[in-house]
């Protein structure tokens, strides 16, 4: 039996390719909580989610505890205090620039200006951390993972994302849990022990109003090799 084509050129985009282009990443979410089967749908597309030898380097945490969301909120904003008071080189405290130019070469990723400027919403209570969202999933990292389980565990949170979004929730990425690693108090109120450590968090929850759409996107070359030769595509 011949094989079913399911592309031809010029046609629309197909469901999944519309869940992808379509998710938004929400900030502003409705108080209605999220019934405990939808939550399980959308840990079973993490839990499908490919790996390096299959190893699954991943583990779950979910959180519907108001209380709790907003003591780690409120524990996030102090250590956001805290780097704010280290580093923040504005106004009469130029002398800090080299102190802040050393943290920034030792963690270039975290301290990269985007999350940077985030440290100081966070701090000045400006910026909240899970977005009002009455539902957290937090992604721990099994540090023996084969190869690169950071990249494992971001495919199962995208998997978990994309599910979402298909049903109707809406998502956002908080990766402002890590300070949550800092000290014992969180690593042991929600049991985390070697090998697992907290990297990411996802808020999920009812959107309000209606975010869903397209938004345009930096094109970038990409090279293309045919035959030995190479030619740049946009």
């Amino acid at each position: 039996m011949a094989e079913k084509e399911l592309y031809s050129e010029g046609m629309d985009w197909n469901p999944v390719e519309e869940v992808i282009l379509k998710r938004r990443s929400i900030r502003a979410y409705q108080s209605k909580q999220v019934p405990e089967s939808l939550v399980r749908r959308i840990l079973e597309a993490g839990r499908f989610a490919p790996s390096a030898g299959n190893c699954q380097p991943w583990k779950f945490i979910v959180i519907q505890d108001k209380q709790m969301l907003d003591e780690m909120t409120e524990d996030v904003r102090r250590s956001c205090k805290i780097f704010k008071f280290l580093l923040d080189y504005s106004g009469r405290r130029r002398f800090l620039l080299p102190i802040t130019k050393l943290f920034i070469r030792l963690r270039k990723n975290e301290l990269h200006p985007i999350p940077f400027g985030a440290i100081m919403l966070i701090a000045e209570d400006k910026l909240t951390l899970f977005h009002g969202a009455p539902t957290v999933i937090l992604i721990l990292k099994d540090k023996r993972g084969a190869s690169s389980p950071d990249v494992d565990c971001g495919i199962a949170g995208q998997n978990m994302v994309l599910a979402a979004h298909s049903l109707g929730l809406g998502t956002c990425w908080i990766g402002f849990v890590k300070p949550l690693n800092y000290g014992r108090k969180w690593k042991k109120r929600l049991g985390i022990e070697y090998p697992y450590e907290l990297i990411e968090g996802i808020a999920l929850g009812y959107p309000k109003g209606n975010p869903d759409g397209i938004v345009s996107r930096e094109t970038q070359e990409i090279d293309w090799y045919v035959d030995g030769t190479k030619k740049t595509i946009y």
